[in-house]
């Protein structure tokens, strides 16, 4: 008995249109899941540093400040839904990202007393400066 394989000349046309859905599909995921990157400002005052984070629409719950090895590290998710309803349609689009910031301390810093708050989608870090203590000359009597 003979097989007889039937010749597709639209095969390869096929096999092509299937990978070019799979990358436009991957891609689209990709975008929807993008990272995001906050806007940072930073300055300096006379007794701290300060940095100011634009995070909109994150709770401060999703927020992570640490410091380790003198590098601090503001991380997190972002988590936007935004729903809409009409009469004749019902949209709801979602935005996720995570994100991540850090920042390398100067030595004249103390890091245990950081500080940060959160107003209106702006995160501020404080950073105190170490408190430098003039040391005066002193005189030593002899007895």
């Amino acid at each position: 008995m003979r097989i007889v394989k039937r010749y597709n000349p639209f095969a390869e046309l096929e096999e092509i249109s299937r990978e070019f859905n799979r990358v436009l599909n991957s891609a689209k995921e990709e975008s929807n899941n993008l990272a995001f990157i906050p806007t940072v400002n930073t300055r300096e005052g006379d007794d701290a540093y300060y940095i100011e984070v634009e995070l909109p629409g994150i709770k401060k719950e999703d927020i992570n400040i640490n410091v380790n090895n003198e590098v601090l590290t503001v991380s997190g998710e972002r988590k936007i839904e935004e729903e809409s309803k009409d009469d004749e349609f019902y949209r709801i689009e979602s935005r996720y990202g995570k994100f991540e910031r850090s920042f390398t301390l100067p030595e004249d810093v103390d890091s245990d007393k950081i500080e940060a708050t959160s107003n209106n989608g702006v995160l501020e870090i404080k950073i105190p400066k170490v408190q430098k203590v003039e040391k005066k000359p002193k005189k030593i009597a002899i007895k």
